[in-house]
């Protein structure tokens, strides 16, 4: 019975760990691809979807160049999406991401060195734009606005 359970373990893991690396390669391959605005949609066997979506290179005022990825997770039965940015160095080395609560929060291009915003929520207002500068690195959390004083607040993460 405990080599069933060992041997249902390691199967597991090895499914878990060649899953993780096939999602690796797609988004390498995406960076590699370096077109900017260009949406890939992506499918895997157990029916979950993803939108990847490079964004371009932000630099830093310490000659540091960071890529951008916008990148749309759907999973599940019912469909639930995982909403993230992720930030890559010019080497195509993970950093690290923001997890973001709804895809209409991702940014939406890269222009004189930041990063973009516009609001298309209806509840939202259409003419408040949220502009993240990476000058001085990656900013630690952003004010993501939406309507007059509020909106939410994204924190970056290494995980």
């Amino acid at each position: 019975m405990k080599k069933l359970i060992l041997l249902m373990f390691l199967i597991a893991s090895l499914k878990s760990t060649a899953q993780t690396k096939k999602s690796d390669d797609i988004l390498l391959h995406v960076l590699r691809l370096n077109k900017i605005g260009k949406v890939y949609k992506f499918n895997t066997e157990d029916s979950t979807t993803t939108y990847l979506k490079y964004l371009g290179k932000l630099n830093t005022s310490k000659w540091k160049t960071y890529k951008v990825m916008t990148s749309i997770w759907i999973w599940g039965l019912s469909h639930r999406a995982t909403n993230r940015i992720l930030i890559y160095t010019d080497k195509n080395r993970y950093v690290g991401n923001y997890y973001l609560t709804l895809s209409t929060d991702l940014p939406n291009y890269i222009k004189n060195n930041q990063l973009i915003f516009n609001n298309v929520e209806p509840d939202c207002d259409s003419h408040l734009i949220t502009i993240i500068d990476f000058k001085k690195g990656i900013p630690k959390d952003f004010f993501r606005k939406c309507k007059g004083d509020s909106g939410d607040i994204y924190s970056f993460s290494k995980d």
